[in-house]
Protein backbone atom coordinates (compact mmCIF):
# COMPACT_ATOMS: atom_id res chain seq x y z
CA UNK A 1 0.00 0.00 0.00
CA UNK A 2 2.87 2.24 0.81
CA UNK A 3 4.69 1.41 -2.36
CA UNK A 4 1.36 1.88 -4.28
CA UNK A 5 1.38 5.98 -2.70
CA UNK A 6 4.98 6.53 -3.27
CA UNK A 7 4.67 5.11 -7.30
CA UNK A 8 1.33 7.87 -7.66
CA UNK A 9 3.50 10.42 -5.48
CA UNK A 10 6.05 10.09 -8.09
CA UNK A 11 4.46 10.54 -11.17
CA UNK A 12 2.55 13.57 -10.05
CA UNK A 13 6.05 15.04 -9.40
CA UNK A 14 7.01 13.77 -12.72
CA UNK A 15 3.90 15.57 -14.65
CA UNK A 16 4.72 18.96 -12.22
CA UNK A 17 7.94 18.80 -13.61
CA UNK A 18 7.49 18.92 -17.01
CA UNK A 19 4.42 20.72 -16.71
CA UNK A 20 6.12 24.06 -14.72
CA UNK A 21 9.14 23.47 -17.24
CA UNK A 22 7.25 23.49 -19.95
CA UNK A 23 5.12 26.46 -18.98
CA UNK A 24 8.10 29.05 -19.11
CA UNK A 25 9.35 28.49 -22.14
CA UNK A 26 5.94 28.59 -23.61
CA UNK A 27 5.55 31.78 -22.08
CA UNK A 28 8.91 33.43 -23.17
CA UNK A 29 8.93 31.76 -26.27
CA UNK A 30 5.40 33.92 -26.83
CA UNK A 31 7.11 36.86 -25.31
CA UNK A 32 10.00 36.60 -27.87
CA UNK A 33 8.25 36.70 -30.97
CA UNK A 34 5.78 39.41 -29.96
CA UNK A 35 8.85 41.71 -29.55
CA UNK A 36 10.10 40.58 -32.33
CA UNK A 37 7.09 40.96 -34.64
CA UNK A 38 6.69 44.30 -33.16
CA UNK A 39 10.44 45.12 -34.23
CA UNK A 40 9.94 44.74 -37.45
CA UNK A 41 6.22 46.35 -37.89
CA UNK A 42 8.73 49.30 -36.54
CA UNK A 43 11.29 48.97 -39.23
CA UNK A 44 10.68 46.67 -41.91
CA UNK A 45 14.47 46.79 -42.92
CA UNK A 46 15.91 44.94 -40.34
CA UNK A 47 13.54 41.81 -40.64
CA UNK A 48 16.54 39.99 -41.27
CA UNK A 49 18.49 40.68 -38.35
CA UNK A 50 15.10 40.69 -35.95
CA UNK A 51 14.50 37.64 -37.51
CA UNK A 52 17.49 35.58 -37.05
CA UNK A 53 18.18 36.96 -33.30
CA UNK A 54 14.60 35.91 -32.69
CA UNK A 55 15.18 32.53 -33.93
CA UNK A 56 18.23 31.96 -31.45
CA UNK A 57 16.45 33.09 -28.66
CA UNK A 58 13.28 30.99 -29.34
CA UNK A 59 15.89 28.41 -29.55
CA UNK A 60 17.64 28.64 -26.25
CA UNK A 61 14.11 29.12 -24.31
CA UNK A 62 13.29 25.55 -25.87
CA UNK A 63 16.39 24.28 -24.69
CA UNK A 64 15.16 24.65 -20.94
CA UNK A 65 12.07 22.97 -22.20
CA UNK A 66 14.19 20.09 -23.17
CA UNK A 67 16.15 20.21 -20.14
CA UNK A 68 12.71 19.94 -17.93
CA UNK A 69 11.64 16.76 -19.99
CA UNK A 70 15.03 15.15 -19.76
CA UNK A 71 14.95 16.14 -15.80
CA UNK A 72 11.32 14.73 -15.85
CA UNK A 73 12.76 11.33 -17.11
CA UNK A 74 15.22 11.27 -15.07
CA UNK A 75 13.04 11.26 -12.01
CA UNK A 76 10.55 8.87 -13.75
CA UNK A 77 12.83 6.00 -14.50
CA UNK A 78 15.76 6.16 -11.74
Amino acid sequence: MAAEAVKSSSDVIVGATIAFGGLAPAIAIGLIVSKALEAIGRNPEAAAKVQTVMILGVAFAEAIAIYSLVVALILKFV
